[in-house]
Order: C-alpha cells, then sequence, then structure tokens
C-alpha cells in the first residue's frame, strides 16, 4: 500500500503544473507535467514488477 501512497501524492503534486499548462499556457509548467508523467510510468512499471513477484510466489 506504500506504493499505492506513492502514487497518489505524486498524481496530486502534478496537478497545479496541469492547470498552469492547459489553462495558463505556461511552457515551462508543461516541460514539469512531462518529467511527472515520466516519473509516474517508472512508479508504476515497478508497482507491476513488484505485484507480479508476489503474485508467483
Amino acid at each position: 500500500m506504500k506504493r499505492f501512497e506513492q502514487l497518489k501524492n505524486l498524481v496530486a503534486s502534478l496537478e497545479p503544473d496541469f492547470v498552469k499548462f492547459y489553462e495558463k499556457e505556461n511552457a515551462a509548467a508543461g516541460t514539469r507535467v512531462r518529467k511527472g508523467m515520466q516519473e509516474l510510468k517508472n512508479l508504476a512499471q515497478e508497482i507491476r514488477v513488484e505485484i507480479q513477484d508476489k503474485k508467483n510466489t
């Protein structure tokens, strides 16, 4: 469940930059969103591997 909390916190932390990018057209916020989405992808992959390992034991 710790990983799930990390996932939720990461998504929540990206919200202000999403707003800045889409509503205020702030290009720097778009860069931060892309970086955060990459972190989200990596974390999701780690969770998938962890779940698969636990399932197979």
